[in-house]
């Protein structure tokens, strides 16, 4: 994994820093890593589990339609993929 360095932060700020990781039970690097990753998140952001979660809800399935549908599912492994 990547790593990065921040130079020449002012006192203020890695205090800051330091509080607010406090603040939510993490390590300061913990804490920058949420900052960084909360920035570059596009707005609106979907993600694929909350989607399905929100359409299941939408078309509210009733027990025996979940069943057919757990019956016609292929729970056969998968194959592993070849390279050759």
């Amino acid at each position: 994994m990547p790593s990065v360095t921040v130079r020449n932060v002012p006192d203020e700020v890695h205090r800051a820093l330091r509080v607010r990781a406090a603040q939510h039970g993490r390590s300061a690097e913990a804490e920058i890593r949420e900052i960084l990753e909360n920035a570059v998140q596009p707005e609106g952001r979907v993600k694929l589990g909350s989607l399905l979660a929100s359409i299941g809800r939408k078309i509210n399935l009733s027990d025996d339609e979940f069943s057919i549908l757990e019956q016609s599912r292929d729970k056969s492994p998968a194959k592993p993929v070849e390279f050759e």
